[in-house]
């Protein structure tokens, strides 16, 4: 793509359940590989480009996720006609929000300020099958007032160095967890949810690969009695190598708002 002359922020939302991420990749269903079909269909002479606000995993989901489309061809008119014929053309579990020009200069990927997570789960005894695309289910009895307690211990700037996968050499391994607690499930609702369900909620300024998944991941052994309270709060406090051996499914975890400086 030549030099990019225009340049739009859009909002969107999605149920991730049935794609392998966000990020485009050679035969496989994604987000973003899915919008940019949607825009060749709808506006077959135009070449654009996206650029994600973040990447979310397999089966995670959004509610207010943030991407910059660029195009160096010609402006877009007609926004809300845009953006109407953008959602006609869609798959159902795709939406956009709102769009508008960008900041110059704007980096969508420096310039966030705040990104809030929520991992739904319940555990004890199976779900409706219903719940699969937005509960995670774990079968076993949890102590749960063990993993709430435990949650709070990740608020703070710690080192989550194992809490993430694949580290290069240039990645930023200490972050700032502005608020973590696990609470009762009050936002979420169906009549096929279980009786009750939870939520651990996390919020900061940015996450790395599979953070909050190996953050929930080590929380439900602490609950089974496979991880003491002690090796977790020594994963967070020292330079060693400890193992997180378990990551949270894809499914329980939504991305719930992106907010910009």
């Amino acid at each position: 793509m030549s030099k990019t002359k225009y340049a739009y922020l859009v909002w969107v939302q999605y149920l991730g359940f049935r794609y392998s991420g966000w990020q485009k990749q050679p035969g496989q269903k994604t987000i973003e590989g899915m919008l940019l079909k949607t825009l060749k269909f709808i506006d077959p002479g135009k070449q654009y480009k996206i650029l994600g606000a973040g990447r979310t995993d397999s089966k995670v989901s959004a509610l207010k996720m943030a991407f910059q489309l660029l195009t160096p061809v010609a402006p877009i008119e007609d926004i809300p006609a845009f953006v109407h014929d953008f959602n006609q053309n869609l798959p159902s579990d795709i939406q956009i929000l709102g769009m508008q020009e960008a900041i110059p200069e704007q980096n969508i990927i420096q310039d966030t300020k705040i990104k809030e997570y929520d991992y739904i789960f319940s555990f004890g005894t199976k779900n409706h099958p219903f719940c699969a695309p937005f509960m995670a289910n774990f079968l076993e009895e949890l102590d749960l007032p063990l993993m709430m307690c435990a949650a709070k211990i990740f608020q703070g700037t710690h080192n989550f160095q194992n809490f993430t996968a694949r580290i290069q050499p240039n990645t930023k391994v200490t972050r700032t967890i502005d608020h973590c607690e696990i609470k009762e499930n009050k936002e979420f609702t169906a009549n096929f949810f279980p009786d009750k369900s939870y939520i651990l909620s996390v919020k900061g300024a940015g996450f790395m690969r599979y953070q909050i998944r190996m953050m929930m991941g080590a929380l439900v052994l602490l609950g089974r009695g496979e991880l003491e309270f002690d090796s977790l709060r020594k994963a967070l406090s020292t330079n060693e190598k400890i193992l997180i051996p378990y990551v949270a499914p894809g499914s329980g975890l939504i991305l719930k708002n992106t907010e910009f400086k």
